[in-house]
């Protein structure tokens, strides 16, 4: 429950702090992208994250088994998971921060979508006018005519709809599922599936590399935990909007770190975009039950299904108030 006594600051100082160490973990991810393919560094960060899952199993007070209750959605949410994560890996790699970050953004906007025939929502005229124009500040970030479509641009809007759909699905099932279930899951079939293609790229690592690999693990975990504390700490409408602070570490870390200068129209474009996502979350945090508010509700940023998302393992009883 949010804390009367220390109200909305001190959660959203948890979401900022959360969302500067995703950034921080995205970066280090463009780093490695220079010199690996994506499905390398993908396996080597879900192996390192296992450890992590493991304690997380160790204090799961869950009774139940790993069986999913819901095998096809299930199955599908996996599938979406290991997607978002080879997308967004790819983007990284190709992309600058910035230009990754507005697609990304958009995910909220296609949760909004998706909920209507995965939740049965009703998308009424203020809410569907706010995705039309954040849909075209993507358009204003792609510029199509201009530059030529590359895999970096199909790779990141691949990831943000694969984000959306997983997000969704788990604000579909996540009342019957074991938290563990939706993140083991993602998790193995990404080392199954990337372990499949690692001998087909890959390339020896030195420590240093393998270092920073354990470092996106951590990263991840971390941030992981802040957000939970966030959302104890404040209500999810305050929370929830601080994701948008990851597009200022993405300027800061491009222009320090790899020489990236984001142009007026990714600026514009993002800014169309934040200005939606932030409109459809103020819609939303007026709501009045649970169902109709599927951005809020899911609670985490990008699903990439790589490391312990421990986002779904906030408190079952919190979600069933919101």
């Amino acid at each position: 429950m949010t804390d009367p006594a220390r109200p909305g600051p001190r959660g959203a100082l948890l979401a900022l702090c959360a969302f500067a160490l995703f950034a921080s973990h995205d970066a280090v991810i463009k780093a490695l992208g220079g010199y690996y393919a994506p499905f390398q560094i993908m396996f080597f960060s879900v192996l390192f994250s296992f450890p992590l899952a493991t304690l997380l199993l160790m204090r799961d007070p869950t009774p139940g088994h790993l069986r999913p209750v819901h095998p096809w959605w299930t199955a599908l949410r996996t599938l979406a998971a290991v997607v978002t994560g080879i997308s967004a890996f790819t983007a990284f790699s190709l992309l600058p921060l910035a230009q990754v970050y507005a697609f990304l953004f958009a995910t909220p906007l296609l949760i909004t979508l998706l909920s209507i025939p995965l939740l049965g929502e009703r998308v009424g005229l203020h809410r569907g006018a706010a995705v039309l124009a954040g849909l075209v500040g993507v358009l204003v970030v792609l510029r199509p005519g201009s530059e030529a479509l590359s895999l970096g641009h199909i790779a990141a809007m691949t990831s943000a709809v694969g984000s959306a759909t997983a997000s969704t699905i788990v604000r579909k099932i996540g009342r019957d599922e074991r938290p563990l279930v939706l993140m083991l899951y993602p998790m193995v079939t990404n080392v199954v599936v990337m372990g499949a293609l690692l001998p087909f790229v890959y390339r020896p690592m030195p420590i240093e590399h393998i270092g920073l690999l354990g470092l996106v693990s951590v990263f991840g975990f971390c941030a992981g935990l802040l957000v939970i504390a966030a959302y104890r700490a404040a209500p999810a409408a305050l929370v929830a909007p601080m994701q948008y602070s990851q597009i200022l570490w993405a300027a800061l870390f491009g222009a320090l770190f790899f020489g990236e200068r984001p142009d007026w129209p990714t600026w514009i474009g993002v800014t169309i975009i934040v200005a939606s996502g932030l409109y459809i979350l103020l819609r939303e945090s007026g709501a009045g039950r649970s169902l109709h508010r599927p951005v809020l509700g899911t609670r985490t940023r990008f699903e990439l299904g790589l490391m312990p998302r421990i986002g779904v393992l906030v408190d079952r009883r919190r979600r069933s108030r919101d």
